[in-house]
């Protein structure tokens, strides 16, 4: 039996790992969030570790209001950087292993193919100098730790951007949604369900510490993702593209946030869903849609 961790247990990933937790026998899931666990509380993760048998820390917490971090900088850093910090100096005293979720805002966007994890970094927000910064922070104290990136995560729980587009969709004869920026969406539950065939490896003894990427397959706009989501709901709204300059953010997003999987691909054996087919399963666990 392996013990685990999991902090940010509330939120979209958080909550989808703990959907699958009951499927894994030999795992045995401690979930935490703010109110059981400040992790922006050197002490008392410490404290925590020290006093619960942990072999495991998944770091799902994060500070993800991109536009908010603008004016909030250090809020977001106390979570995006010194709380992972923390949880890698706990992960050192006790001897777990650990593994951070980070983000493709750390890149700035201007790549015209997907990004692997050695091309280089430039973030161009709070959010993403905070969440590069936790990474480094790890790797300092925890340089076996394994750190994946994801991007544009959406899931039956919380906000996301799929519930805004469902819930302006019921509102709204028209949406307009930004065409210029391109990535990948992913679904939560896929992001969960490679977690814990991360774990597994690990009770298997293979565990393959480093940096991935992950998110499901496909390429589409922002825009695509919200015609999908409108089609396949059946709501009358018409989605119409619009240049990012119409849509003028506090914090600037990447253009271009494509992310290679040939990685976590090849090291972990997984079969990534695409997004267009995650989208469905994630609509019809909604209630949206008939499976």
């Amino acid at each position: 039996m392996m013990n685990v961790l999991v902090t940010g247990a509330n939120g979209q990933l958080g909550r989808s790992i703990r959907q699958l937790s009951a499927m894994h026998r030999g795992l045995d899931f401690i979930f935490t969030d703010i109110d059981t666990l400040d992790l922006c509380n050197r002490d008392a993760v410490l404290s925590f570790a020290e006093t619960h048998p942990v072999d495991f820390i998944v770091n799902c917490a994060a500070y993800t209001a991109v536009d908010r971090a603008e004016e909030e900088e250090e809020q977001c850093r106390k979570i995006n950087t010194d709380a992972v910090a923390y949880l890698g100096e706990a992960a050192q005293r006790i001897g777990a292993r650990i593994l951070h979720v980070s983000t493709d805002y750390v890149f700035d966007g201007n790549a015209c193919q997907p990004y692997k994890e050695s091309d280089p970094v430039a973030p161009t927000s709070v959010y993403g100098r905070t969440k590069l910064a936790g990474e480094k922070a790890l790797l300092a104290v925890c340089p076996e730790a394994v750190i994946v990136r994801t991007a544009w995560l959406y899931s039956e729980y919380g906000h996301n951007f799929v519930k805004t587009m469902l819930r302006l969709g019921a509102e709204r004869p028209e949406i307009r949604v930004v065409n210029d920026q391109v990535g990948t969406p992913t679904y939560a539950g896929d992001l969960a369900s490679a977690v814990m065939e991360i774990l597994e490896s690990d009770l298997r003894g293979e565990l393959k510490a480093g940096l991935y990427h992950y998110s499901d397959e496909g390429v589409c706009s922002w825009y695509d993702f919200a015609h999908e989501v409108i089609r396949l709901a059946g709501l009358p709204a018409t989605v119409v593209p619009i240049p990012t300059q119409e849509y003028p953010t506090a914090a600037t997003r990447p253009a271009y946030s494509v992310l290679s999987k040939e990685k976590i691909k090849q090291a972990y054996g997984l079969q990534i869903p695409h997004w267009t087919d995650s989208l469905r399963v994630c609509l019809a666990n909604m209630g949206i849609i008939s499976n």
